[in-house]
């Protein structure tokens, strides 16, 4: 057996994905959360995946609701960071908004397991979530605020602006169904919502480059 720290022996060597415990729970309970269900995941089901003990598992996280929200922390923790990095570039909001578009589009379509799908669980109305609904609120927040200044310099209503925010989410619904995302909907969701603001002219080039310069050096062409 491997060891994790004093007291906490592992049952066998590795067999998930992350460099630290932690991140190998995390990696099982998004398996079991997607495939299996949440209600019907025990946190003993997650350490069994993992290769720990059940006693191992609550060293890092107290609940399976804790499990739970650090998973749903992730999938907006990067686009609501990169908005708000965003803000004080020179580029023009339809830029701005087709960068975000496209960094979260990619985030959603290549994670390891469809996180999004978890947004339905009736356990996230409760007020044990309530700071991740505050979270994913001001991401549409940021999406709604570029959209409105996109559809301004159009000349053209902003009625539309809470369609950008729900058709990236789109890649969610398509993964459920389909199993996967082609990598096409890294472009084909950004350019989508271009039209929806009335921005006319190439955009992507502009939005890579702003990308790259923030330091998001994966982002490039599909």
């Amino acid at each position: 057996m491997a060891n994790l720290g004093p007291g906490r022996p592992r049952l066998e060597q590795r067999r998930r994905q992350g460099t630290t415990p932690r991140a190998e729970i995390l990696d099982a309970a998004a398996e079991l959360f997607t495939t299996k269900g949440y209600a019907n995941t025990s946190t003993r089901a997650v350490a069994d995946a993992v290769g720990i003990r059940q006693a191992s598992l609550y060293h890092h996280f107290g609940a399976k609701d804790d499990i739970l929200d650090a998973l749903l922390a992730e999938t907006v923790a990067g686009p609501v960071e990169l908005a708000q990095r965003m803000i004080g570039e020179p580029e023009a909001a339809a830029t701005k908004l087709y960068a975000l578009a496209l960094f979260d589009v990619r985030q959603l379509r290549s994670a390891r397991w469809n996180l999004g799908a978890l947004y339905l669980l009736p356990e996230l109305r409760t007020e044990r979530f309530a700071a991740f609904r505050r979270r994913r609120d001001e991401l549409r927040g940021h999406y709604e605020r570029l959209t409105a200044e996109s559809c301004s310099a159009a000349g053209q209503s902003d009625e539309v602006r809470i369609l950008p925010f729900r058709l990236v989410e789109t890649v969610i619904a398509i993964r459920s169904d389909e199993g996967t995302a082609a990598a096409e909907t890294e472009r084909v969701i950004p350019d989508a919502i271009m039209r929806i603001v009335g921005h006319r002219g190439e955009v992507g080039a502009a939005a890579d480059a702003l990308l790259a310069r923030l330091g998001e050096i994966d982002i490039d062409p599909a």
